[in-house]
Formats: C-alpha cells, sequence, structure tokens
C-alpha cells in the first residue's frame, strides 16, 4: 500500500504549491532569513537605476508626464510607489537643510509673537519638507478645477503632485546645498526652477497645448499657495478668537 502524498497549500492564498514559488499569488514558499545580505539587497532595491529610486527620478526629470502617465494608466512597478517618494524627498530635503543650514521655507511671514498664525507659519518654514505634502492637496483641488475637462480624478492628481512636487523638493535641496557651500547666493533661483519643472510636469500630464498647460499648472500651484495660506490665517484666527 503506497502512502498518500502530503499537499502543501499556500499559507495566504490555499492554492497547491508544487515549487518555490506559488502559482497563484507569487508568494516564496519559505522566506530566507534576514542577514547583510538581505539588508544591501534592499537599499540597492531601492536606490537601484533601473527601477529603484534613482530611476525614478531620472524618468521624472527627462518625461514627467509621459512618467506619471505609464504609471497610472499601464504599469503601476515603473516608478517608486508616490507616497513613499515624496516621503523620501522630503525627508531629505529635511536632513540636508540641518546639515547644510540653507533657507528653509520660501514663504514667510509674521503677525506678531502672539498670534496663532505666526506660530504656524514657523511650523510651515520649519518643516517645508512635510509642509509640502499639505500643500500638495490645496495645488490639486486647483488643478482639478482648471483641467476639469480632463478625466482625472482628486486622487490621480494627486499621484501626479507627488512626484512632481518630489523632484521640485530636490532641486530645492541642490540649490540650498550650493548656495550653503559657496558664495553663489542661489538659493532663490533654485525656488524659481523647482516651481517653473512642477509646473512643467503638470503641463507635459495633460493633453492640448503643452505651453498653456504649464502656465495654468504654475498658476494652480501659487493659487494653492495662496490657498494654504488662507487656510492658515482662519484658523489661527479662529483659534485667537476663541482661546481664553
Amino acid at each position: 500500500m503506497t502512502s498518500q502524498k502530503q499537499i502543501e497549500l499556500c499559507e495566504y492564498c490555499k492554492t497547491e504549491i508544487s515549487g518555490n514559488f506559488c502559482s497563484n499569488c507569487g508568494r516564496a514558499r519559505t522566506l530566507k532569513r534576514i542577514n547583510s545580505k538581505y539588508i544591501i539587497s534592499q537599499i540597492g532595491s531601492i536606490l537601484n537605476f533601473d527601477k529603484g529610486i534613482l530611476f525614478t527620478i531620472k524618468e521624472l526629470l527627462i518625461r514627467p508626464g509621459q512618467s506619471v502617465q505609464i504609471f497610472i494608466h499601464k504599469d503601476r512597478k515603473t516608478l517608486v510607489k508616490p507616497i513613499v517618494f515624496i516621503i523620501i524627498c522630503s525627508l531629505t530635503y529635511t536632513i540636508l537643510q540641518r546639515l547644510f543650514n540653507f533657507k528653509d521655507g520660501y514663504v514667510n511671514y509674521s503677525f506678531g509673537d502672539d498670534i496663532t498664525s505666526t506660530s504656524i507659519f514657523d511650523w510651515v518654514t520649519n518643516n517645508y519638507g512635510y509642509a509640502n505634502l499639505l500643500l500638495a492637496i490645496f495645488i490639486a483641488l486647483w488643478i482639478r478645477l482648471f483641467f476639469r475637462k480632463h478625466n482625472y480624478n482628486l486622487f490621480e492628481i494627486l499621484i501626479l503632485l507627488c512626484f512632481v512636487m518630489g523632484v521640485g523638493m530636490l532641486i530645492f535641496s541642490f540649490f540650498g546645498m550650493i548656495d550653503s557651500l559657496s558664495n553663489l547666493k542661489i538659493a532663490d533661483k533654485g525656488f524659481l526652477i523647482g516651481v517653473l519643472y512642477i509646473s512643467w510636469g503638470i503641463g507635459l500630464f495633460f493633453k492640448g497645448n503643452k505651453l498653456v498647460n504649464s502656465i495654468k499648472g504654475l498658476l494652480c500651484y501659487f493659487l494653492g499657495l495662496i490657498s494654504f495660506t488662507l487656510i492658515i490665517l482662519v484658523l489661527g484666527t479662529t483659534i485667537d478668537w476663541i482661546s481664553p
């Protein structure tokens, strides 16, 4: 009498496994232990120039509109995930600003030491990298309005902004470092170039006249910045009004 062969099932999808990987979900039969080689390989996968962060930066610098279009419509594995990308770029900006002590933030307001709005703006200028995550929401709303004839929802527009604003942060960082390490006062020029890049990336993403789209993208950026500023003022004024 022959013994019955034991069937091994995938722990996740319960499909029968006949090799090293599940034929249904693709998960490995057994996971290798985490060691130094694993850590090095993971760092390499993030930074590699074929599919990682460097590849994403290269593609977004050369063809931002087309790259994001492909990510949204065809292949979600071509670029680093948008939320991860903008967080990495914002963290990079924050770290470099602390190291090189270049001007952090390009919008500075002061309404008096006892005004709540001033405290909020101080946080924004001291955490400009992370404040961009909030700013992107306001810019996205204006883009949704200006490009309403295009069939993109708010979340798809936010994905676009995560990518182009992430690269914009890296441009700010690069010029800020040059400004700090030399006698060239170019941090403000870096901000201008970064904003123009963001506007250009927005313009290339949508169909139609690219120059007109880029101008509309630039307008959306500054309207988003103004809206962000007004919300802070309203919030600060409301807090001061209800506080004893």
